[in-house]
């Protein structure tokens, strides 16, 4: 497994993969520093992830190995489903899924996701709208959820 850590808008970013696809993508709290060379079988994802935070990129063609259980990866998958700019509840992702009983199972699981941002667990908001369950923190989900969204904040000044 290779390992490469870049600068983001929203922290260091690590990035663990192999040839088998990427493993996953971590925002890290503190200071660590960046990668100087970074191995090429993570180049693409760098570059991808570099793009997205530019604002040149909108979906990400990687492959992806995330680690977890049947469950988790059924929910991880439908999570790429939700559209950039776009936001669905923890009920509607049950829902979606074919279980709305299962909306705190379905919650556990995008919690889990080892693949922040590729895997868009961000773009999953509580049932009256509010920035909920973020493992990265809910300031990222917020500048995240701000980065997608299609009509931006001008400034008066």
């Amino acid at each position: 497994m290779e390992s490469a850590y870049i600068h983001t808008p929203i922290g260091i970013a690590r990035l663990d993969g192999d040839g088998k696809g990427l493993a996953s993508v971590t925002i890290l709290d503190g200071d660590v520093p960046t990668t100087h060379v970074v191995p090429e079988v993570l180049a693409d994802a760098v570059r991808q992830l570099q793009e997205y935070f530019n604002g040149q990129r909108k979906t990400f063609r990687l492959t992806l190995n995330p680690k977890g259980t049947d469950f988790q990866k059924r929910v991880w998958t439908e999570l790429l489903e939700i559209p950039y700019g776009k936001t669905i509840s923890y009920l509607e992702l049950s829902k979606k899924l074919g279980n709305t009983k299962a909306v705190r199972a379905v919650a556990a699981a995008n919690g889990k996701n080892p693949l922040s941002i590729l895997v868009p667990c961000h773009r999953v908001i509580g049932s009256d709208g509010s920035l909920t369950g973020y493992a990265g923190g809910l300031h990222r989900k917020k500048w995240l959820l701000d980065h997608e969204s299609p009509a931006k904040q001008q400034s008066l000044f």
